[in-house]
């Protein structure tokens, strides 16, 4: 009888069983001929990655759970997953050689490591006569479609996204795959798997080197299914669903105001085609919000970086990227440990970093507020030492979406209004007046009132003594004082944008180039001509920028 042909899925992020098209390619073919074909689902944890790749436990947790999740639900499909430790493109060679494999079907992934990655892979595959069949499906639309639409660039406005995505065919989601027939001892299992059952088996989290017990509680548990829950649970809420408008929703509520699904859809848990053709149906027929604010609006938001991400070389990075901004950041490793792990003195800014820390997860207008406070508005850190420590603790850290936030919140892409800058004291209270969210993340200052806990500098200090927190012994005193570097920095950050408009016009300093807050297209170069014709069309709109500037200047 002839050996068995493999067919291996492989995941990586789609880390789900309902609408997984490479997946159900592959189940679909072992059901129609099972006599000649067994499949093996595989995830590769690659020990060496915790050398190059921040990961803090609150992730590692998370996918640790997914996993297990995963193999549970595999197994409801008569399958199970199988974890393979080791560098992908030393694994897979020895795999198609020893499972005897014909066929390897996974998602594609736009992310720079990926590409290099998968590129590797799929030649050690046409080396050893293996099929590749690989699926789009981590988005809902193909960033490569999109681009070619604008002609060959990427759109640099969520609008013009919007507006090129409108004309494209949403993918309907697909059901979770049939089940196998049933599963048989196979003649042709590895050597390795006969010795030792399971070795294959999910990671532990003692394998991950995490300690558990250290760790707080796990408010938002990895999985398939917890993220199918989460969904229902949320869209059942049909009235909050219509109404949802993500500015009006809390930055600092002591539960999240909005869904959290975005590890969920990081991970491929949850499929963001799903997601969104049950949002449509939730809200078909009924009066809702509207993007960009609504929930499909942060579908779509996604959608964008995606898009740009896939077209943008060195996006990830100031140097190099073409949509990028180039400003002289600073060097300050003081004050970015402080930011880092909450102890820059403003109370609403370290509350929002240690709930991160230890939570793994804040709001999006709360990244609002640190990102700008890092960047251009007080410590004038380079977005990219905050886009690390994201990467880093946030359960959602998705390396599309992070960059592109990083850049959007200093003003180094896409919003370009860099005199706008969040107040890291008036800011959290329009929310939360009475400072309890900063009372649970910062308990020094638990006893301090509503009128003076997001600025404890200001009680004297026979009130700090009362309230049992010392300003400076207890508590940091703040490292900045945010009125007065504020308008520095925006001073800093007008001259930038002047240096990068006089590059850019070839050596000719012109006025800044201020867009609408929903975004604009960076650095672009504007037709000019010589004589007072062209100076007289500039001058309004350079007048309006100034006054705009010194509009919020005195507000400081």
């Amino acid at each position: 009888m002839a050996k068995r042909e493999t067919i291996v899925h492989w995941f990586r992020k789609g880390l789900r069983i309902h609408d997984n098209p490479a997946l159900t390619v592959a189940v679909d073919k072992v059901r129609a001929n099972p006599a000649k074909y067994c499949l093996r689902p595989i995830f590769v944890l690659d020990p060496g990655i915790r050398k190059w790749l921040r990961v803090g436990p609150n992730r590692w947790r998370f996918l640790q759970q997914t996993l297990a999740n995963l193999d549970e639900n595999l197994r409801s499909i008569n399958s199970r997953l199988y974890v393979v430790r080791g560098n992908p493109v030393e694994v897979f060679p020895k795999l198609f050689a020893d499972w005897n494999v014909s066929l390897l079907t996974y998602e594609h992934d736009i992310e720079p490591y990926a590409v290099k990655r998968d590129s590797t892979v799929e030649e050690q595959a046409r080396k050893h006569w293996v099929e590749v069949h690989i699926e789009k499906s981590h988005t809902i639309f193909d960033p490569e479609g999109i681009v070619k639409k604008n002609g060959g660039k990427p759109p640099l406005t969520y609008q013009r996204y919007a507006t090129l995505a409108s004309a494209c065919k949403i993918p309907q989601p697909l059901p979770v795959p049939q089940k196998l027939p049933a599963k048989e001892t196979s003649p042709e299992a590895d050597k390795e798997e006969r010795k030792n059952p399971s070795c294959y088996d999910p990671p532990t989290m003692e394998e991950l080197d995490i300690e558990e017990a250290s760790m707080g509680q796990c408010k938002f548990p990895g999985g398939e299914s917890e993220a199918l829950r989460r969904m229902n649970e949320i869209l059942s809420r049909k009235a909050w669903v219509c109404k949802f408008e993500k500015p009006n929703t809390s930055p600092n509520s002591l539960e999240p105001s909005t869904t959290v699904l975005s590890p969920y859809l990081k991970f491929g848990c949850l499929s963001v085609r799903l997601f969104y053709s049950r949002i449509a149906e939730t809200i078909k027929g009924q009066k809702h919000s509207q993007p960009p604010v609504s929930l499909i609006g942060q579908v779509m938001w996604r959608e964008f970086y995606y898009c740009v991400a896939a077209a943008t070389p060195n996006y990830d990075k100031m140097v190099g990227n073409g949509i990028c901004t180039q400003i002289d950041w600073d060097t300050n490793k003081d004050y970015l440990e402080a930011w880092t792990h909450g102890r820059t003195g403003y109370p609403f800014i370290d509350a929002i970093m240690r709930q991160l820390r230890q939570e793994g997860w804040i709001h999006h207008l709360a990244r609002h507020a640190v990102a700008c406070f890092l960047t251009r508005g007080d410590l004038w850190i380079s977005w990219e030492e905050g886009q690390r420590v994201f990467e880093e603790l946030l359960l959602d850290a998705d390396w599309a979406l992070n960059a592109g936030n990083w850049m959007w919140l200093s003003a180094s892409a896409f919003f370009h209004q860099y005199f706008r800058v969040y107040s890291p004291v008036a800011f959290g209270k329009k929310t939360d007046p009475e400072g309890k969210f900063i009372k649970k993340y910062v308990p020094e200052l638990a006893r301090f009132p509503a009128g003076i806990i997001y600025e404890p500098w200001k009680a004297n200090l026979e009130t700090q003594k009362k309230l049992g927190c010392i300003i400076g012994k207890d508590y940091p005193m703040r490292i900045v004082v945010h009125e007065d570097i504020s308008k520095v920095n925006i001073q800093r950050m007008s001259a930038a944008y002047k240096r990068n408009k006089a590059q850019k016009d070839g050596g000719t300093e012109q006025d800044d180039s201020v867009s609408s807050g929903s975004g604009g297209t960076p650095g672009k170069k504007r037709p000019t001509s010589t004589g007072s014709t062209a100076k007289g069309k500039a001058a309004p709109k350079k007048r309006k920028i100034e006054a705009n500037i010194e509009k919020f200047l005195k507000k400081k």
